[in-house]
């Protein structure tokens, strides 16, 4: 008989299958993004009914399977429940689930972007920062995991850390005062956007969400991130669509 497993993660999306099971796909703490399969928690009086929807955290037991994983069990420390009653809060954690999906491997350490997921999830719930800033910052932070993200602290030019004043769109970096000056199609930036930058991809999770910041370095971060997302996910992501319609 196959050894039942225990591991940590999160509910990043299910889909039917037949009359009453459901195929699932968690992120999880030691082995990634896996896909298991829930039997039966599509009927109405299943235990594992309301722990087999997206967003759910905790902890899950499985059984290893040859392609997929069998879900047996779980013990669910927090629903998120706030996400379902909020369409906003909920069209964009959908979005954050499918971002993390798509960066998320089988088979690797899933800690860092499920730790930075649950994170982010707590803070829509919580609406103690606008939702739009929010996302900016799981989108670089996100990037910061997958080891690519804009060169923020030193000019991507001409390698200076001193007067760092414009972004280059060209070289997904920032630039120096003298670069920008000496070079056409560098973007200038609110100086606390380049502190902004910096401060998201060095800080830890715990203290990512700590800030606001005004409408000018708002549109900065816009603007940088919707260019560098373009530049790194090579297809559409679906539920990016209902978000932008907001």
């Amino acid at each position: 008989m196959t050894e039942q497993i225990k591991l940590t993660g999160m509910v990043i999306s299910a889909m039917p299958v037949g009359e009453y099971d459901k195929r699932l796909v968690l992120l999880t703490t030691h082995r990634g993004k896996i896909t298991a399969f829930s039997r039966g928690s599509r009927r109405p009086k299943s235990s594992m009914l309301a722990a087999t929807e997206p967003f759910v955290f905790g902890e899950f037991l499985l059984i290893p399977g040859r392609d997929a994983y069998t879900l047996v069990g779980a013990n669910v420390s927090n629903y998120f429940m706030e996400l379902r009653e909020n369409l906003e809060a909920a069209c964009y954690g959908f979005y954050f689930l499918e971002l993390a999906s798509y960066f998320a491997r089988e088979n690797m350490d899933g800690t860092p972007l499920l730790k930075l997921l649950y994170q982010t999830l707590r803070i829509l719930c919580k609406k103690i920062i606008d939702f739009k800033l929010v996302r900016r910052i799981y989108e670089l932070k996100v990037m910061v995991a997958e080891g690519e993200y804009p060169q923020c602290f030193s000019c991507c030019m001409c390698g200076s850390s001193e007067k760092l004043t414009a972004f280059s769109f060209s070289r997904s970096g920032v630039a120096c005062e003298n670069c920008f000056q000496h070079n056409h199609g560098l973007k200038k930036l609110h100086p606390s956007t380049i502190y902004t930058l910096q401060y998201i991809v060095s800080s830890p999770v715990e203290k990512l969400y700590t800030f606001t910041v005004n409408d000018e370095v708002q549109r900065d971060l816009e603007q940088v991130m919707d260019h560098y997302m373009r530049l790194h996910i090579d297809r559409k992501i679906k539920s990016l669509e209902m978000l932008e319609m907001l």
